[in-house]
């Protein structure tokens, strides 16, 4: 039987009013589909075919895998916000979200309301040592963390919070401090005043401020504060810390239902619902809609997905992305960007902290510059020029490019902030550093400026592309050095005054 043939008899089988056409796909039923409602709610509501264990016949009559526990279970509320983003539109599609500003004297950041994604770190220290903690806010600010949160723990970390600020004032670091509470935020910003006004916003933990009534009191001292000195807060929902008085009442709701969510669906619903009554609560205490961002991190990468997904339709707050957990080196860079990477280009997110742990002796900024390749990557965001270099094969000769590519990608790093104040522009320059004469030439042609190192047989010569053009050959023992003086002429003659 051919396929089309076998498609006809499939379609034909259906009773009328059984299949529902959505695009390029079927809407299966074998009978009453108890999903309807919710999957009519969902730009891909092809997705959804109860009648065939969730599955759909694509165009092609295959049928197509399971829908995921959150497409199944969770009934979907009505929104204003986009939910029906073109495929392929790319990252250009944002999210419209309220903005909330973060500032500092001068410093003024915008999170959300169109802005460009912020990119933000945390420091590792003990905050009650004022000069480790402002010496490592100085390295984080410095490697392009546009807001730096610091933990505030206990009387002597509030306490040290305004010498931080004073030192970072000293090295000339205007970068906002967030202020991270739990337990005991409602003291320490009542007790530390100095503190309260110092930091430029507040991250509140509602799973944490209390319990019964106390809890209610003590999260309202907590944004009474943030109305007093005029701060922005982030309400971060995390499900390590999830409010269980909130989850025992959503699981009593599950409970009667007639068809109950599974409890993944239930954990999300949870996770959702804190976040959103919570900023509703906050409004209700007096703090503007547009002083609120939210957040509400898990530690896995279709966990996080779903939530923000749900989170993004049914509110217009700013979204703050981040696994929580994200591991170590490799592992910790693949699940952060797995993750975030599909937020993003679905226009969800509107600041993100990469959440790695550090190697023993590792550096703290490399959770700020793989956030930064993440944005830049993706076409989000432009922090400092790309350098593009080939992976190496049989044809290469040694390590020669390997180590010239790391070399430049280091000079480059290691000269962005001088350019980017001195030389506009530089942050959307191209380099290519390739290893031979397959792939070389071409690669370095499309770049700003590119070398073609030679490779196993080939003549020992590397000739340098300037858009697009061949303008020199590099010989000898000093390619890199002489590599980078072509980089510099590049930078000096084409940013900054000289392309005014």
């Amino acid at each position: 039987m051919g396929r089309n043939q076998a498609r006809r008899q499939h379609r034909a089988a259906l009773a009328p009013g059984q299949g529902r056409q959505y695009g390029n796909s079927r809407h299966v039923a074998a009978g009453q589909c108890h999903h309807r409602q919710s999957c009519r709610r969902r730009r891909d509501a092809a997705r959804c075919a109860s009648g065939l264990e969730g599955r759909v016949e694509n165009q092609r009559g295959q049928i197509e895998p399971e829908i995921s526990v959150m497409e199944r279970e969770m009934p979907m509320p009505q929104t204003n916000l986009p939910t029906n983003l073109p495929i392929g539109s790319g990252p250009s599609v944002r999210r419209l979200s309220r903005g909330a500003t973060i500032s500092y004297g001068e410093r003024k950041i915008m999170v959300g309301g169109g802005a460009p994604v912020v990119v933000q770190s945390m420091t590792n220290t003990d905050t009650a040592d004022a000069i480790g903690t402002a010496i490592q806010i100085k390295d984080l600010a410095r490697a392009g963390s546009e807001l730096v949160r610091i933990t505030v723990n206990n009387p002597e970390a509030a306490a040290a919070v305004p010498a931080i600020r004073e030192q970072l004032d000293k090295m000339g670091i205007d970068v906002p401090l967030v202020g991270d509470f739990h337990y005991n935020g409602h003291t320490l910003l009542n007790d530390f005043p100095e503190c309260a006004q110092a930091l430029s916003k507040y991250r509140i933990n509602p799973g944490n401020v209390g319990k019964g009534a106390k809890r209610d009191t003590q999260y309202a001292q907590m944004i009474e504060a943030a109305c007093r000195y005029d701060k922005p807060v982030r309400i971060g929902v995390n499900w390590g810390s999830l409010d269980q008085a909130l989850l025992a009442r959503i699981m009593d709701e599950n409970a009667l239902r007639s068809q109950p969510w599974l409890a993944q669906a239930v954990m999300y619903e949870a996770l959702v619902t804190s976040a959103i009554e919570n900023a509703q609560r906050a409004e209700e205490l007096g703090l503007a809609a547009d002083r609120i961002i939210l957040s509400c991190k898990v530690s896995g990468v279709q966990d996080l997905i779903a939530v923000y997904r749900e989170l993004a339709r049914r509110c217009d707050y700013p979204l703050h992305l981040g696994l929580t957990e994200a591991g170590m080196g490799s592992k910790g860079i693949v699940a952060s960007t797995a993750a975030l990477s599909v937020l993003l280009q679905e226009g969800i997110g509107d600041t993100i902290r990469i959440s790695l742990t550090p190697e023993p002796g590792g550096d703290r900024t490399r959770e700020v510059i793989v956030g930064q390749e993440i944005l830049q990557t993706m076409g989000l965001r432009k922090f400092a020029p790309m350098v593009i270099a080939c992976p190496g094969c049989g044809r290469t000769t040694s390590t020669v490019f390997q180590d010239l590519a790391d070399k430049i990608q280091t000079y480059l790093r290691d000269q962005m902030p001088v350019w980017k104040k001195a030389y506009p522009g530089v942050e959307g320059m191209n380099v290519a550093v390739m290893g031979c004469i397959v792939n070389g030439p071409g690669e370095s042609k499309h770049a700003n400026i590119g070398i073609s190192l030679p490779g196993t047989g080939e003549s020992p010569a590397a000739p340098v592309f300037i858009d697009g053009e061949k303008k020199l050959t590099l010989r000898g023992e000093r390619i890199a050095e002489e590599f980078q003086a072509v980089v510099l002429d590049y930078v000096k003659s084409h940013y900054g005054q000289a392309a005014a």
